[in-house]
């Protein structure tokens, strides 16, 4: 199977999705804000409203893969296994007995289930622990609402974890501690799994923090990427470094963001819905600015230019006369609002169509007057966690060339 992707709006033929699981279920108050949610989302909704976005691709002729069935099928591999069986057991809050224990009930399950306690976490009371087979003192000391194995609720953004440039994959290198098992998971299914069978790699979890959400692909040959609350300029750099010795692109425009937290990724404030079109936050627009990287001469140290303001920057790398702006909202406030519902958090199906949040009734009817269809999705609890649908897909096929 030849995966393939160099832009944000050519068609798209494949896309990578988590369905929301048990893993939202084991939200709580007392830990939604440390497994990075705003909200305790209701699950049987949340599947709804995820369903119809599937669907929704489904009808205008896009495969959808689900990241669970394909952890399911990498399980089955018996070095898949015990590699992700052994990441988990090495977590140091263990201690030497509870390891034990939970080794021991991990080595009882198939595939599926042992697919579920990878992603849905395992609580303290669902451990086999009884008089001739004793947790320790870790186990003893744990209060009874802990996680032995944390669970994994932002396994739902899929475009975080990994990115598509070309024929490669970047398997991401994650911030925040709660997300950082993530890429386990995906690093293993394209190293296993029969479908990613030669799959080579751009990006791997073990160097710089780089986060999906701040990768844009412009056009081909032009990255943008956002430096900010989870992407590092470090981690910029290195992406620059690997993509140019791959030879998948020739300018990558590096973006400084605020560090907050609804500006947490790039995409959360710019998406492309035409080849020549970008939906941005108003507020910022004019703000942004870039900095032009190439390759150096010797082919080892970087160019770097700027900084300039991104739009002027980004058309000039696209080798466009400017590019088309459409603002969140119509004004401040309703742009402010929109943005933090992810208005601007649009996954391309094909250049001017594009699909978006319902919610965000301003933002969309401002892309219908540019000539952007949207597909309009229900999204109040698929948005809790701070993702709209470009957050939740990870393109795998797209044809190439940025054209529809």
């Amino acid at each position: 199977m030849t995966h393939y992707v160099d832009s944000e709006v050519a068609r798209l033929g494949t896309v990578l999705l988590h369905r929301p699981g048990p893993e939202l279920a084991r939200l709580t108050p007392r830990n939604n804000d440390s497994l990075l949610f705003d909200a305790i989302p209701w699950v049987g909704r949340a599947q709804e409203e995820h369903d119809a976005f599937a669907a929704a691709l489904r009808s205008r002729g896009v495969e959808v893969l689900y990241l669970a069935d394909l952890l399911v099928e990498t399980l089955a591999v018996a070095d898949a296994r015990a590699e992700l069986t052994d990441r988990v057991l090495r977590s140091r809050r263990l201690g030497h007995t509870l390891r034990r224990r939970v080794a021991d009930h991990l080595a009882y399950l198939d595939p599926a289930g042992l697919a579920d306690v990878l992603t849905a976490g395992l609580a303290h009371e669902e451990l086999r622990i009884g008089a001739d087979r004793p947790g320790g003192l870790v186990w003893t000391l744990m209060d009874r609402h802990d996680f032995v194995i944390d669970p994994l609720p932002n396994l739902l953004f899929t475009r975080d974890s990994s990115v598509w440039i070309g024929d490669r994959v970047g398997v991401t290198s994650l911030a925040m501690p709660a997300r950082r098992r993530e890429t386990t998971l995906t690093d293993a299914i394209y190293r296993y799994h029969p479908r990613f069978v030669g799959t080579e790699f751009v990006y791997h979890p073990r160097l710089e923090h780089l986060e999906g959400g701040d990768v844009l692909l412009l056009a081909p040959g032009v990255l943008a990427v956002g430096v900010g609350e989870r992407t590092t300029p470090a981690g910029a750099e290195r992406l620059a470094r690997q993509v140019f010795a791959a030879g998948l692109a020739h300018t990558i425009l590096v973006v400084p963001i605020a560090q907050e937290r609804a500006t947490m990724h790039l995409d959360t404030i710019c998406t492309m819905v035409d080849v020549d079109a970008v939906l941005m936050y108003a507020n910022v627009a004019d703000q942004m600015s870039a900095y032009t990287v190439i390759a150096g001469a010797d082919g080892d140290d970087l160019r770097v230019d700027g900084p300039a303001p991104f739009l002027r920057a980004a058309a000039d790398a696209m080798d466009l006369d400017q590019l088309r702006v459409i603002d969140t909202g119509l004004d401040p406030v309703t742009a402010e609002r929109e943005q933090w519902d992810d208005g601007n958090n649009t996954l391309a199906i094909a250049p001017r169509l594009c699909v978006g949040y319902e919610r965000n009734v301003e933002t969309n009817a401002q892309l219908e007057r540019a000539g952007i269809e949207v597909i309009a999705i229900a999204g109040s609890e698929l948005g809790s966690g701070r993702g709209g649908p470009r957050c939740m897909s990870c393109p795998l096929v797209r044809e190439k060339g940025g054209t529809a």
